[in-house]
């Protein structure tokens, strides 16, 4: 790879547009219903995440369109797959009908696999051309397989990316921040598969939610 290549995904973040092109009113009752099995206030949540108090309350109330990094960030927290919350029901397709979008990345959500302790999604992924971002790390274990039908992709651990043309396979590890570029003047077409391994069991409760409960 080489520096200006480095620099694409260096360089890359996700923006301030929502990642559900049809509205996020359905992914809120299923956030709080799992923040809750799990014995998180709000603000263990969002401190988990990494993300605001107030922009995990307006995405529980179906007041705000999360950022793809957002949900991301959410699932990884409470150690689960992005359909999770965002389908509701493993196994089903969302009401937006599979359309996530991020800075770059446009995914649709085609099945998702259950297979004893792991869970598949698999998605059609396009990226336009010299457009670039990068993801928040999943939970540990997560890795992402690609398979690139047009154009170059640069993928992977920003410092350590590379690049996979049309007619290739790349996987990486994806319990680490990584990003996906479109370099050269094509579009990418690929096929995107996350695999990720059942968590053994739920994070522990905070400690000021255990002392509510004494």
């Amino acid at each position: 790879m080489d520096a200006a290549g480095a620099n694409d995904l260096a360089g890359a973040r996700d923006t301030a547009e929502p990642a559900l092109p049809d509205g996020s009113g359905h992914v809120g009752p299923r956030v709080r219903a799992l923040r809750e099995e799990r014995g998180l206030s709000l603000s263990a949540l969002a401190r988990r995440a990494s993300v605001g108090k107030a922009t995990l309350s307006g995405l529980e109330a179906g007041t705000r369109n999360p950022t793809l990094d957002t949900l991301h960030s959410v699932a990884a927290a409470l150690g689960l797959p992005l359909t999770a919350i965002v389908s509701g029901v493993p196994g089903s397709t969302s009401p937006t009908g599979g359309r996530i979008r991020g800075a770059a990345v446009h995914m649709e959500l085609l099945k998702v696999f259950d297979d004893g302790p792991v869970t598949y999604e698999l998605f059609r992924m396009r990226i336009p051309a010299g457009a670039a971002q990068t993801s928040p790390a999943h939970h540990v274990g997560v890795t992402e397989h690609v398979t690139v039908f047009a154009g170059t992709l640069q993928f992977g651990p920003p410092n350590a990316s590379r690049e996979v043309t049309a007619g290739g396979y790349g996987e990486w590890s994806a319990d680490v921040p990584h990003g996906y570029a479109a370099v050269g003047p094509e579009d990418v077409e690929a096929s995107l598969v996350i695999r990720y391994p059942r968590t053994r069991a739920c994070p522990a409760p905070e400690p000021d939610v255990a002392d509510r409960r004494s």
